[in-house]
């Protein structure tokens, strides 16, 4: 009994004397491709009755130039002006973008693991969440990656990845130094998850130790975290926290919401309750979102420069796709930007 086997895509490669991606761009009719070269592998097809299929066809993705943004934490507007520069910046490098939500459940090393295989990327950029893996985990991705606004153990060796960030624990000193100069010691925190690992541990850290220096007592109860039921970051965050906080009756009169959103959120509370801001209790937030201005009081911020954040996010990813450069690590400034939601004691 004879055995007939069919023509593979990778025969025609070894007949052409090509890589598959070739003779792939070739059946694609893609326009980075020789003509010569596409006429001869053309012709070896026809000869040899070959029929791409769609397994065939879809192996021009493994030459595709693609670029992942993994986003953990999507419903946080800080982001969306990242997301706006990234899209332009990996385009005008003649890549196609592709943005992908990461659960919170979800462990975004394996995510990107599935989609590095599933979509042939290039590059990854991991934007948000709280980003605790050991060396093993980072050592599994075999393609340039860059942490953007993330934090990570600093026992992990900075040879294994990119990062751009602010120094959180800085510019959170830097916020409650503000608030302690204009008289103000009872501060109360507004934070996520008690277990976070990443940006809302850095920035309680920055608190306490800011008051630490000052000799301030730290009173936990003036320590609050979201429920981990709700979204991170969010109004709805904030304002439930400084509504539990006033219904208890604790003595405070600042709060610093560790997200502009969560600072909205705990000004409604706080006008609700019947107070005025900053007459009765001054505000502060964190990111320098469009809304801390417009919103009335205006509230008092750290601006973060999320605009030169994402370009220099890219700028790192390319170098290392392009071998120009290896793993770099980015700290960017905040700006303290004081408006009407504080004020001296």
């Amino acid at each position: 009994m004879i055995n007939l086997k069919a023509t593979t895509i990778k025969d025609i490669a070894k007949k052409c004397g090509v890589g598959v991606s070739t003779v792939s761009r070739a059946i694609n009719n893609h326009p980075e491709i020789n003509e010569d070269t596409r006429n001869m592998i053309m012709e070896v097809i026809k000869e040899s009755n070959f029929i791409p299929n769609n397994s065939a066809r879809n192996l021009k993705l493994s030459d595709t130039k693609t670029i992942a943004v993994l986003i953990k934490g999507i419903d946080n507007p800080f982001f969306q002006n990242m997301i706006k520069v990234f899209e332009e910046e990996i385009q005008n490098k003649k890549y196609t973008f592709i943005l992908h939500r990461v659960d919170s459940n979800q462990d975004e090393v394996e995510v990107a693991l599935e989609l590095i295989k599933e979509k042939r990327l290039k590059g990854i950029v991991f934007l948000g969440g709280s980003f605790s893996h050991q060396e093993n985990k980072l050592q599994e991705i075999n393609i340039p990656f860059v942490l953007s606004t993330i934090a990570i153990a600093e026992d992990v060796d900075k040879n294994l990845y990119s990062s751009v960030s602010v120094d959180d624990i800085s510019e959170s000193k830097k916020i409650v130094d503000f608030l302690c100069e204009n008289g103000h010691e009872k501060i109360a925190i507004l934070a996520y998850d008690s277990g976070d690992r990443s940006i809302s541990r850095l920035r309680v850290e920055g608190y306490c130790e800011a008051l630490k220096k000052r000799n301030i007592p730290i009173n936990k109860n003036l320590i609050r975290y979201t429920y981990d039921s709700l979204s991170a970051y969010t109004m709805e965050n904030g304002y439930n926290l400084m509504k539990e906080l006033l219904e208890e009756g604790e003595d405070f009169t600042a709060v610093y919401a560790i997200s502009d959103s969560m600072a909205v959120g705990a000004c409604k509370a706080i006008l609700e309750y019947g107070k005025k801001i900053p007459d009765d209790y001054s505000v502060v937030g964190f990111d320098g979102l469009d809304i801390s201005y417009y919103y009335n009081p205006s509230i008092t911020t750290i601006r973060q420069p999320v605009e030169m954040m994402a370009k220099e996010t890219t700028n790192i990813l390319f170098d290392l796709i392009n071998k120009k450069s290896k793993h770099q690590h980015k700290v960017f400034e905040g700006e303290l930007i004081v408006r009407d939601s504080t004020s001296k004691l």
